[in-house]
């Protein structure tokens, strides 16, 4: 590559990522607005100083189009999961019978927003977390705005070693990392460590959004607990089984919290009457009555269907071996920019395996759901009609920011831009770059939308660089890896899912803006005990 790495050709890498803050953050764009702007500020950027051609051009978008319709299956199918139980009414029902099974309403919203959203990305990811955990949300009182971000904080510990280690196989390729070496062992216990910190920060995080300090008092005792759960769990099961490092804690939280509901200090009912995050006028103005002959467990039915299917599809060798030998990609030629940056040719780019496929889970679910409530009388006649014309109505809207967004990260990939960031942040800083490993991880995962994606574009360059600065290359690894699992709370393709099936498109900015007031101050906390411990 001989792309020149200097102040200039950084900033010209960083404008469209400047451009999508300022719209979103200051001038409190939606993505659906921002991202074309985003995306065209890259396209003349990658022409006028990267010397990319339209042939490239063409490539990387068709690339990031194909990107973009796999995210939007995903979108759709969640939405469809969702009204299906809109239509039931199941929401009221859960709404109800959560609230009876966990009175202690911060307790109740920890469970919906922060547990099981683990327990979701430890088995399917790709944003289903998020799409399926705002509507619960709303569904108990909270406010879609909220509904939207506690979700994404809930999930984001688990985007490592979640969706059972998909991210953290791509880390450990990426840095040639051999299964079981004690580099890989040591690489996945600093991982997971930084993680056990993240996971904390978002469960204090979540109270303090709740209720502030009365909150944080009240719900301690229980975050802390989880915390240990999920993060030690995890820090543990690295050293087994990294596969299912994230999803045996999410489990044992999903049981541990409702034990918890049961003791002196939770039991009884509690809430912060005035709490912001908290809609107390849609219980109040809620004119709906519940249905009468519909138990939780009923209500529940799609989540454990889709809990059931992932499950099995992805633990039972056979069965996944048989169904993800269907596949289907595009090919893509060979193309580089006048620097000589190359991008190989691909034969059958990003495969698509549609029956071991989140969205095939989600699809799968709602249909079960549907049947089940129809069957059992509560969706009426022309229910079906509309649960499906309104999935459709609800997922348009996001396709253009969604599309936008992946073509940006795609042309930003394919024309070196990415790399320009990263090389310039790590040429000027030297040593004190260790402080800003997991910001690197954290910018590829706000780009590309994957942790995954994140650790593949980085993984080799931050083992190369801890090389050349004579840093712990383990750590510097565990720093990329979960800073990219924090990253996937801001990323703007992520939010759009919550924003689209909490029906408040256009408030991307706003989530993220209240976002990055934790995450980034937890990014920095995280690469400071980074160079404490390997640097000092």
């Amino acid at each position: 590559m001989n792309i020149p790495v200097n102040l200039f050709m950084w900033i010209m890498a960083f404008l469209p990522i400047a451009a999508l803050l300022i719209l979103m953050i200051k001038c409190g764009w939606g993505a659906t607005e921002a991202a074309p702007v985003g995306l065209l500020i890259t396209v003349v950027t990658g022409v006028a100083f990267y010397k990319a051609d339209i042939t490239l051009l063409a490539s990387e978008s068709a690339k990031g189009v194909w990107n973009a319709l796999i995210i939007l299956i995903i979108v759709w199918t969640a939405i469809l999961m969702y009204q299906v139980g809109d239509e039931a009414k199941a929401f009221l029902v859960i709404r109800n019978g959560m609230r009876k099974l966990l009175p202690n309403e911060l307790l109740l919203v920890l469970a919906m927003g922060w547990i099981f959203e683990s327990f979701l990305q430890g088995i399917t990811g790709f944003g289903v977390p998020v799409a399926v955990g705002a509507p619960l949300l709303i569904g108990i009182g909270v406010k879609p705005l909220w509904a939207v971000i506690i979700p994404l904080i809930g999930q984001a510990w688990g985007n490592t070693f979640g969706t059972l280690g998909a991210a953290w196989d791509s880390l450990a390729m990426s840095a040639g990392l051999a299964v079981g070496s004690s580099e890989y062992l040591t690489t996945a216990m600093w991982t997971a460590f930084f993680l056990f910190i993240w996971t904390a920060i978002g469960g204090f995080a979540t109270c303090w959004f709740y209720g502030k300090g009365k909150a944080l008092k009240k719900g301690f005792v229980a975050v802390a607990i989880m915390a240990v759960i999920q993060g030690g769990g995890e820090l543990l099961l690295t050293q087994v089984s990294t596969t299912l490092a994230c999803f045996i804690p999410a489990v044992i939280s999903l049981v541990v919290i409702l034990l918890l509901g049961r003791t002196k200090m939770y039991r009884d009912e509690w809430c912060i009457e005035d709490s912001p995050i908290m809609n107390r006028d849609f219980a109040a103005a809620d004119g709906e009555e519940e249905i009468p002959d519909m138990t939780l467990v009923q209500a529940f039915v799609p989540y454990f269907a889709l809990s059931i299917i992932t499950l099995v599809v992805l633990l039972v060798k056979p069965l996944n071996t048989v169904l993800g030998q269907f596949k289907f990609g595009f090919a893509f030629p060979e193309t580089s920019t006048g620097y000589g940056y190359v991008n190989k040719a691909v034969d059958c780019f990003s495969p698509l395996a549609p029956f071991t496929h989140a969205s095939m889970f989600l699809f799968v679910s709602a249909i079960i759901g549907l049947v089940y409530y129809k069957k059992h009388g509560w969706i009426g006649e022309g229910g079906t009609k509309r649960v499906f014309v309104k999935s459709v109505s609800m997922t348009m809207p996001s396709g253009i920011a969604v599309i936008g967004l992946v073509i940006m990260s795609k042309i930003m990939d394919g024309t070196g831009q990415t790399v320009v960031l990263a090389n310039g942040i790590a040429n000027v800083l030297g040593k004190v770059y260790i402080i800003f490993a997991p910001f690197v991880g954290l910018l590829g995962t706000f780009m590309t939308g994957s942790n995954m994606s994140s650790n593949i574009l980085f993984g080799s360059f931050q083992m190369t660089t801890a090389k050349l600065l004579g840093a712990n290359t383990a750590a510097i690894l565990g720093a990329q890896s979960a800073g990219g699992a924090i990253g996937a709370a801001i990323s703007p393709s992520k939010i759009i899912l919550g924003t689209t099936t909490a029906s408040i498109l256009g408030s991307e900015g706003e989530v993220m803006k209240k976002l990055m007031a934790i995450t980034i101050p937890a990014t920095i906390l995280i690469g400071a005990v980074l160079f404490v411990m390997t640097a000092l």
